[in-house]
């Protein structure tokens, strides 16, 4: 137990001696500590010089500066510490005007030094509880704190509302995971000077974090450039695919922007690649008490990563999976191919995500029927996609499977070389 130092206020010159001799014993065992002042204004300025008093103890009349003030000067400029009065018996005025003024307890003159001691007993504890009340809100509010880091507002909220959710350990869980990785940024990095790199850095990954957190997501990682995300944990959300979808749309116009702004300033930026796959997985935190590491892991959290690196061979820049489109009852985008990804023995759907306008487009309307002849093993996919290059001249998915068919291709799977 902290040493409880006490700050007596009263002018009566034998009031130190008659403390002092009271409390010895507490006093010799280091229990409590007294220091005296003759007046308010002594025993702020007292105060100004010494953070270390817990409470005090003041008369009410005194010159210079009476009780009362004292008790309106603390509330102002002292409020963590604690104050009673001592005021003569049957003085209700002042008593009243104390206790409005801020003071936590009363005792009255001739004072009996039994109610003294009980009353100082009582006042410190209240005072250590509410000390240790103030320490554990701190304490919260840095939880809440990091907690803003990893999670969007609404997530936080929810888990302070419910602790438990991210408790030690995982859970297995349908969820939707996303990858965003920044194309040639490592050797970017041995170009540029270390103010510039940290610059860039920073705003690129505090504006996808946003996008992430405006669409109730949960960041996991960051490792450099690269922002590894999901939706629908810690906090279910059954439209966990379609707000991942819109995140990996929303980063794709922000990532595009930022590239030309620097583009502009002279630095060769590259593309932001994205991949977003749905999928069981063990999410929580693997931590431990004394480190906070929320993840997931499992082999639908894999599969995202593949498909963020295989935006590399379509040419595309973000990648989902058959499983998250089937997930979005009105998915708008197109089919990309059926993907062999690197350590998988069976292909997996992969689709490129548009925004509704441009899925809308006729020439996009052009490429799904393409596509769903090239799927067909027919004749004619090869003429579809060469007829399409006129109205899409720059598409990389058309002009990668009009290259594939010119290899004598005739299907849509399509081997992934990225590891």
């Amino acid at each position: 137990m902290e040493k409880a130092r006490i700050l007596v206020v009263d002018d009566e010159p034998d009031v130190e001696a008659l403390v002092t001799q009271k409390f010895r014993r507490e006093i010799r065992k280091g229990q409590m500590e007294f220091v005296f002042a003759q007046n308010g204004q002594e025993a702020l300025d007292h105060l100004a010089s010494d953070p270390d008093v817990l409470m005090v103890l003041s008369d009410i009349n005194m010159p210079k500066m009476d009780g009362l003030t004292l008790l309106s000067r603390l509330g102002e400029d002292h409020q963590d510490l604690k104050t009673v009065v001592i005021s003569a018996y049957g003085d209700l005025d002042n008593i009243r005007t104390a206790m409005n003024r801020g003071a936590f307890d009363f005792l009255t003159k001739p004072i009996e030094f039994e109610d003294l001691e009980t009353t100082i007993q009582k006042t410190l504890t209240h005072l250590r509880m509410f000390r240790r009340l103030q320490r554990e809100k701190a304490e919260a509010e840095l939880a809440r704190a990091t907690l803003s880091r990893y999670f969007s507002p609404s997530v936080v909220r929810s888990l302070s509302e419910c602790p438990g959710d991210v408790q030690k350990g995982g859970e297995r869980c349908v969820a939707t995971f996303m990858f965003t990785d920044l194309a040639g940024f490592t050797p970017l990095v041995e170009t540029l000077d270390s103010e510039t790199i940290v610059a860039l850095l920073s705003d690129y990954i505090d504006g996808i974090a946003k996008i992430v957190f405006d669409n109730d997501g949960t960041v996991m990682k960051i490792n450099g450039d690269a922002v590894n995300a999901v939706f629908g944990a810690p906090v279910q959300q059954p439209d966990h695919a379609t707000r991942a979808v819109q995140t990996a749309l929303e980063i794709d116009v922000f990532a595009e922007k930022f590239r030309q702004d620097w583009n502009d300033r002279g630095v060769d930026l590259g593309a932001t690649r994205i991949g977003v796959n749905t999928g069981q997985a063990i999410v929580g935190n693997f931590g431990g008490k004394s480190f906070f590491d929320y993840t997931a892991y499992g082999d639908s959290v894999n599969v995202a990563a593949r498909l963020e690196a295989a935006n590399k061979d379509l040419g595309t820049r973000i990648c989902v999976s058959g499983a998250t489109r089937d997930q979005i009852e009105d998915f708008s985008g197109r089919p990309a191919g059926d993907l062999l990804l690197p350590g998988k023995s069976t292909a997996l759907a992969a689709f490129e995500p548009l925004p509704t306008d441009q899925s809308a487009h006729p020439a996009i309307k052009k490429y799904c029927e393409a596509y769903g002849k090239l799927a067909e093993d027919a004749a004619d996919a090869r003429q579809s996609f060469a007829a399409l290059v006129a109205d899409l001249p720059n598409d990389p998915l058309t002009l990668l499977h009009l290259q594939r068919t010119l290899s004598g291709a005739r299907n849509v799977e399509i081997k992934i070389s990225q590891k």
